[in-house]
């Protein structure tokens, strides 16, 4: 890959470059890793050492290899061959798999296919060599063995009969072992009774061999998952226009609306894949806090999505493909409407305005509260992600049978303040009226506040699950199990909080609790302001 890199550079170059050698530490020593074609012509091979080579050839060019750009390199390939197929896996080092079962079609055939893809590679400064088979191992040999040909299926057998060995992907030591006996093309192995090759050679040699010829089946993983739905516009001119792009957006919107209302679904998560005619490819992807059909509105949230990135999006010399994909779908609620025949939803105006932040600054930008299972009143609401759902894990509803009861309507509940401090913080609180009663009066923040009215306790105890219980000394004679005990509930009375409503002279209510029981524990129970009420 990194041959096929430089190549590129230097292929505007109006000048012959010097033979290439691409080298890689071996041991302690430099060797020959890949080499172009004018390298191959001065007899050199891959494994000969470096000083070997520039010995016989001074004026070769060596570069040392990089892997990393190498595998960004054919990753970047692997996307731009989406183009073809949305089913494209990585083959080692240097290949690509494309399974374009149902795609051909598409592109007028497999030929014209192989030579669309072939063309659009040495415009872009590649040589690739290509070849389409109905198993995946034949369509490797034909690659790399016969060079842009298409095996027609049924033929796999007679087309591996007179390769060489390595056309089979089996390991260099098995080659080897086969060349010795005798076994030295495909066809050889596979006119060879199948059980002495097993017992000998072991079943990768036959697994291999029945992967080639269709008897096995044999599985590729795309590097991507397939998106549900998707719809494309192939453009006879590329455009540079940001504003076209959005247009083309829309339309595609429009075509997959349709799709989407066959299904009874929605878009909960789309992606915008452009391609460029130098061979990049741009991914952006929006998601939705509810599903989602309507075109204009998925436009809109594109161009937040556009307008963020701003002079930072390269569009090079234009796109000449542009994909909508659906990558995630939700069940479409639809809403009956009034009797003038609009249907009122604030939410999904809101829901609207959310993800159109969202896809300008990102998923974190608006977070919402959700409720959780917590006794604290700091852990009770967490804060998420607008668009996300939440599953609790010890939620009571999710268990069967043990969902708690609704609390009667006629109990009242206590009044809590709607906003709480980050942190609760200290107060001096110098006397109370009875050592488990409210404070008669409170220093916070330099100022002293005089308590006129007070409403309270509201007892909340500590969530044992939760807390770590301090290690201790088992004495002689005592019975471990009783210490800990006594410990654990010491440590929970000096964690259990009483809330108090209180109000000032001013007319200001505050929300204090003291941590801590009296006579529970070696430390006296300390003060804090926890929210104020409106």
């Amino acid at each position: 890959m990194l041959r096929q890199r430089l190549g590129r550079c230097w292929r505007s170059r109006p000048a012959r470059h010097k033979p290439l050698v691409i080298s890689h530490r071996d041991r302690n020593a430099l060797r020959i890793a890949a080499l172009d074609e004018q390298a191959e012509a001065l007899s050199l091979k891959r494994g000969m050492g470096i000083a070997d080579a520039r010995a016989m050839h001074p004026t070769i060019e060596v570069v040392e290899a990089d892997p990393d750009a190498d595998r960004r390199l054919l990753e970047s390939l692997a996307d731009w061959c989406d183009r073809y197929t949305p089913l494209v896996a990585l083959d080692g080092l240097d290949g690509l798999f494309l399974d374009i079962t149902g795609c051909a079609h598409l592109f007028g055939g497999e030929k014209p296919m192989l030579e669309d893809m072939l063309s659009r590679f040495f415009h872009q400064g590649f040589g690739v060599r290509a070849g389409i088979a109905s198993t995946a191992g034949a369509a490797w040999a034909a690659a790399r063995f016969s060079g842009n040909h298409i095996v027609a299926p049924g033929k796999e057998e007679a087309f591996l009969g007179p390769l060489p060995l390595s056309a089979l992907r089996i390991e260099q030591e098995n080659r080897t072992r086969l060349e010795s006996v005798g076994l030295r093309t495909a066809g050889a192995v596979m006119a060879a009774p199948r059980s002495p090759l097993v017992r000998r050679f072991g079943a990768a040699l036959l697994l291999r061999l029945d992967q080639a010829l269709g008897r096995l089946d044999e599985a590729i993983s795309p590097r991507l998952p397939a998106a549900p739905l998707s719809v494309e516009r192939q453009l006879a001119e590329p455009i540079t226009q940001i504003e076209h792009v959005q247009l083309v957006t829309e339309s595609l919107a429009t075509t997959l609306k349709s799709q989407l209302e066959q299904r009874g679904e929605g878009a909960r998560r789309l992606a915008l894949i452009l391609f460029r005619t130098d061979g990049a490819v741009s991914r952006i992807a929006v998601g939705t806090s509810r599903p989602l059909r309507e075109p204009p509105v998925i436009q809109k949230l594109f161009h937040e999505k556009l307008s963020a990135i701003g002079q930072d999006f390269d569009v090079g010399f234009g796109f000449d493909l542009i994909r909508l994909a659906v990558l995630s779908t939700a069940p479409f609620e639809i809403r009956q409407a009034d009797l003038v025949g609009e249907a009122n939803d604030d939410d999904a105006d809101i829901a609207l305005f959310a993800d159109r932040i969202r896809a300008r600054l990102g998923e974190e930008a608006i977070l919402k509260p959700v409720t959780v299972e917590s006794h604290l009143p700091e852990r009770a609401v967490l804060t998420v992600p607008f668009a996300r759902e939440v599953k609790l894990e010890n939620s009571a509803a999710k268990k069967p049978g043990k969902a708690r009861d609704p609390v009667p309507l006629s109990v009242s509940r206590p009044e809590h303040p709607i906003r709480l401090f980050h942190s609760p913080e200290p107060i001096e609180v110098p006397a109370t009226e009875v050592p488990e009663g409210p404070p008669l009066h409170f220093r916070w923040r330099r100022a002293l506040h005089r308590v006129v009215r007070a409403e309270g306790p509201e007892r909340i105890a500590a969530e044992w699950w939760r807390e770590t219980i301090p290690k201790i000394k088992v004495k002689d004679g005592e019975d471990p199990e009783v210490v800990r005990n006594r410990v654990a509930a010491m440590e929970a009375a000096r964690l259990t909080r009483d809330y108090f409503r209180v109000e000032d002279t001013e007319g200001r209510r505050y929300w204090l609790y003291r941590q801590g029981l009296y006579g529970m524990s070696d430390k006296a129970p300390r003060w804090f302001l926890h929210g104020l009420f409106a």
